[in-house]
């Protein structure tokens, strides 16, 4: 899905190509029609922009979820190996 800047009061955001042209056909259409559809609109694409950060934050949470479970997995792996030569030294000493 290819993405457009779209202006929001002074600031611009990310809305996707499909909204960027629904909003331009909306606002060719008459006053009356126009003032109907454009909260409608604005709705749709605040909603989809929230969804939109939301996954992103929840896909990074994600990565930082499997690489800190690398990291545990390897600190185990590294007690283990240490554990096990503790062991074989105590029975080496008795």
């Amino acid at each position: 899905m290819k993405q457009a800047l779209r202006d929001t009061g002074g600031r611009q955001e990310l809305v996707s190509k499909d909204f960027s042209d629904l909003g331009t056909a909306v606002a060719a259409l008459p006053s009356e029609y126009r003032s109907q559809l454009e909260p409608l609109l604005e709705r749709v694409v605040e909603n989809s922009t929230r969804r939109r950060r939301i996954l992103s934050l929840v896909q990074d949470a994600l990565g930082q979820l499997r690489l800190d479970m690398k990291y545990l997995m390897f600190d185990l792996e590294a007690t283990r190996r240490e554990r096990d030569e503790y062991r074989r030294k105590l029975g080496e000493d008795q």
